[in-house]
């Protein structure tokens, strides 16, 4: 006989088992598949390791300038090893965090293969081979996505990597090909580079990070080139032939000339592919896009009802904070049709969900960029204001960056926030707020920011946008 649930929740990721925790919270019994680690790739092989991978990184290029502080660093120098082991130390202890919280909310984990097999059924396959059905009032798909691979050069682990791979690597590559810089490409050629390694970027795009405001993508550019790294722009890849010693590539420039290079090793960041195989789809005839993304509604349901999908598996932005809040909605709106009168449920907001990068000097955003609100027809009133401004970035030693504002001119909405600097991924959350609040400029004028604070830039920014800045 089935084991019978109110809902269950087919991956553990950030989306999957912050909607289980939720769901189990507003007194449904609910039940959690994985296939692998509890807390899913961003807790085990993204998100979270990669943070404390760039740490090491950020802690290491301090010491390599700790004169420009007044102290002395002498002999100073990188274990790759004791790095990674660190990482991977915090990925396990966050991943014991999650068993914790299954246990604390007496939520049931099923470790194994999961596959829809009808409406509200599924079978989990464990790694013996033994198959337990499940079967529940509603179901919610969190199986999120994976690394696409470059067309016909599928990633070896060994001179061709994912993000997963350069997140345990073998060996510290000598001379790296970045291909893609959006977040998790310029991640990790930020940290390889302050680590040592000879990093050359490659983006088909005419400019990195490309979906942030262009006054951002120049100021990084500018940032990382002069750290030593190279960038190449309207740029693309062919010809790729892995080696045991290294990965000879054809690099096509801006302006079409072909030049032939070898590198140590090579990490793919072309974006990501859902993971909807052999899960059940066809069965219940799910539509998805030409990408193979789930559609859904803004409450995360499919075309299949008590069928829902959150995170990577749907529509972009492909952040684990938009998955968890999609988890959270789920929940809320599947306690709702069962009958809960208390819980109320609102759909997902894509323009107030912000993005960061971890790179050195950061990037975060929320809205609009500049760009986008023009082509959409508003009227905008722009603010900028300095690093170089604030007194905290100066006693910091991080005078490097800028913080954008963009308001509606008739209406002084606020509709992006765009940022580059130190810790800058801390400080958009105040601009998020705002604009989930639809704030305007003049409550944003009148709130108060603490001094000295690299937060007062936020102020300054604002003010400057109504031509009141005060310290430039």
């Amino acid at each position: 006989m089935a084991d019978t649930y109110d809902l269950i929740v087919l991956g553990s990721g950030p989306g999957g088992y912050v909607a289980a925790i939720r769901a189990a919270q507003l007194g449904l019994k609910t039940a959690i598949v994985e296939r692998e680690n509890l807390g899913g790739i961003c807790l085990n092989w993204g998100c979270i390791p990669t943070k404390a991978l760039l740490r090491s990184a950020e802690i290491f290029h301090y010491m390599q300038h700790a004169k420009n502080y007044g102290l002395a660093a002498e002999k100073i120098s990188a274990d790759l090893d004791a790095v990674v082991k660190r990482s991977r130390g915090v990925a396990k202890q966050l991943n014991q965090g999650v068993t914790h919280l299954m246990k604390k909310n007496k939520i049931a984990v099923h470790m194994g293969e999961g596959k829809l097999t009808g409406k509200g059924k599924l079978s989990v396959t464990d790694k013996d081979g033994k198959a337990t059905e499940l079967t529940a009032k509603h179901i919610i798909l969190a199986t999120g996505a994976r690394a696409r691979d470059l067309p016909g050069t599928p990633a070896d682990g060994k001179r061709i990597w994912t993000y997963r791979h350069a997140m345990t690597p073998a060996e510290m590559p000598t001379k790296l090909l970045v291909i893609g810089s959006g977040a998790i490409g310029i991640e990790f050629a930020s940290f390889y580079n302050d680590m040592g390694a000879e990093t050359t970027v490659v983006e088909m795009m005419d400019r990195i990070v490309p979906v942030e405001d262009a006054d951002v993508s120049a100021f990084l550019e500018k940032s990382l080139t002069k750290q030593g790294m190279r960038i190449l722009t309207k740029a693309g890849v062919s010809d790729i032939k892995v080696g045991a010693d290294g990965v000879s590539v054809k690099l096509k420039d801006k302006a079409g000339k072909e030049t032939s290079e070898t590198f140590s090793h090579v990490i793919t960041a072309i974006g990501i592919v859902p993971n909807t195989e052999n899960i059940g789809l066809e069965t219940l005839k799910v539509e998805t896009n030409d990408r193979g993304f789930l559609v859904t509604d803004p409450m995360c349901r499919t075309n299949v009802e008590g069928l829902w999908a959150i995170g990577d598996i749907t529509a972009p932005p492909w952040l684990a904070h938009k998955a968890s809040h999609e988890g959270v909605i789920a929940a809320e709106a599947i306690a709702q049709a069962l009958g809960n009168k208390d819980v109320h449920p609102h759909a997902m907001d894509v323009r107030n969900i912000p993005g960061c990068t971890y790179c050195h000097p950061q990037v975060a955003s929320v809205g609009l960029t500049e760009a986008k609100a023009k082509e959409a027809g508003y009227e905008v009133k722009v603010g900028n204001f300095p690093f170089i401004g604030n007194g905290k970035a100066i006693a910091l030693g991080e005078a490097e960056g800028f913080i954008k504002t963009v308001f509606d001119a008739k209406t002084g909405e606020l509709l992006g926030a765009h940022m580059v600097g130190a810790e800058v991924t801390e400080l958009i959350q105040g601009y998020t707020v705002g604009k989930t609040l639809e704030t305007t400029e003049a409550e944003l004028m009148q709130t108060v920011f603490p001094h000295p604070t690299l937060s007062e830039m936020m102020h300054e920014s604002v003010l400057g946008a109504y031509g009141r800045a005060l310290h430039i």
